[in-house]
């Protein structure tokens, strides 16, 4: 009853000391036609705050998003179901699903009536221009009376949570040169290769195709033994984002940084469904392990790409020692590593050249945004212009140390420099004119 009272609408409150102050007025005056009216307009919003304190009807809510991820720019569809499971028709209700500002502010509907154990279902659009992980909900439903006196608010403890990735461009099909250095080839073909006599079995399970019997190694060990499936190596390769507040400029869509974050989820995801098994690394160092191609590293790097920001970092060390770590495990090196940059200052640039051994492929993307491609600051170098330059010092350092380089303007430009970075010696940049 307190929570109903506290619940009084303008109308109810001014009813409430409308009818009181008539009571007060009718005892001073001595007129009683006052005193009855006083108490009927005292007693309307008081009969009303206890029929809706006593609202005995319960209400069962649910909510899908379609898509859970999308990408910035894109529109999601939020559907909601909101069901009576009492016996008892509901009142007037007003119906509203928090949303942040960022996706458009709070979706409002008003309903009539629900039936009992009846069903309402209701939706709307929400989209977002900024990447990030946003919270949709819960839901508050507002009860109230017919006349407007009180008004109460319950909310529901569901709430479900929208990730806006970075914009995603498509890249031209194909791989790069060198990106499979130490796999490709099955153990069908050093099969073939080797003769029968080298294929190492192992123990029959129930279930095992009859046809892949060893019979052989069956006479040698005495039981059944079978030829192992074929297994196919995987290329392994290290996405690398520089996130460092000093290497880039620029706020919003059209900063370095947004532009950046945007290139390294095209290519992560161009790679990932290229069946390579990646790792994602920034300068602070590893931040997801290498995972293989099922699927769920897209998801987990557009995931952890929505939530990027600028770290405060001053130095490459952490990723640096992340990407030494991973090269000194194999002698291959790490395969493939494709690091997305700003700005470089030429120590950076022999420390990351250093980095590349074996016949490993390493790719360095440079976004240089849009008016600096003619002018980088701090060594990264400058755009093409006339000259055909690459990326001034920085670029020059890391193409002495094995590197291939791609400079654009912004990630949009990468579906262009694409082709070109699979081409050992050649430089793309995309001219500034």
């Amino acid at each position: 009853m307190r929570r109903a009272l506290a619940g009084l609408t303008t109308r109810g409150r001014s009813f409430v000391a409308a009818g009181a102050t008539a009571i007060v007025c009718a005892f001073v005056l001595g007129e009683r036609d006052l005193l009855r009216a006083g108490v009927l307009v005292l007693a309307l919003p008081l009969l009303c705050t206890v029929a809706v304190s006593r609202t005995r009807y319960r209400l069962a809510c649910a909510r899908r998003l379609d898509p859970p991820r999308l990408p910035v720019g894109r529109e999601a569809r939020v559907d909601l179901r909101l069901e009576n499971v009492s016996r008892l028709p509901s009142g007037l209700l007003m119906v509203e699903d928090r949303v942040p500002y960022a996706l458009g502010g709070r979706a409002r509907f008003v309903l009539d009536r629900i039936e009992s154990h009846g069903k309402r279902r209701l939706g709307y659009r929400i989209r977002s221009d900024v990447r990030g992980r946003f919270r949709v909900g819960p839901l508050t439903v507002r009860l109230a009376d017919p006349f407007g006196m009180v008004e109460l608010v319950r909310s529901f403890s569901l709430a479900d949570t929208l990730t806006v990735t970075p914009t995603i461009h498509p890249l031209p099909s194909g791989r790069l040169s060198g990106a499979w250095s130490g796999g490709g080839d099955s153990i069908a073909r050093a099969v073939s290769a080797a003769g029968e006599d080298d294929v190492t079995p192992r123990e029959y399970r129930h279930g095992d195709d009859l046809r892949r019997v060893h019979w052989r190694s069956t006479a040698r060990h005495g039981e059944l033994m079978v030829r192992r499936e074929e297994q196919h190596f995987k290329s392994s390769g290290t996405l690398f984002l520089d996130t460092r507040r000093t290497a880039h400029w620029g706020d919003g869509p059209g900063g370095t940084f947004e532009q950046a974050v945007s290139a390294t989820a095209s290519i992560g995801v161009h790679l990932a469904r290229t069946g390579m098994n990646l790792r994602y690394v920034t300068d602070g160092g590893e931040a997801l392990p290498a995972a293989r191609a099922d699927g769920t590293f897209e998801g987990l790097l557009l995931d952890a790409l929505a939530v990027a920001r600028r770290s405060k970092e001053r130095s490459l060390s952490g990723g640096l020692a992340a990407l030494r770590g991973r090269a000194g495990a194999t002698r291959e090196g790490d395969g493939l590593v494709i690091g997305v940059f700003g700005v470089l200052s030429e120590d950076e640039a022999r420390s990351l050249a250093a980095v590349r051994s074996g016949t490993g492929t390493c790719v360095a993307v440079f976004v240089l945004g849009r008016g600096r491609a003619a002018s980088a600051p701090d060594g990264a170098g400058a755009g093409a212009g006339s000259g055909g330059t690459a990326a001034g010092p920085a670029a020059a350092l890391l193409r002495a140390g094995g590197w291939r380089v791609v400079v654009v303007r912004s990630a949009a430009e990468l579906a262009g420099a694409w082709a070109q970075a699979g081409q050992a010696g050649d430089d793309y940049v995309r001219d500034g004119a």
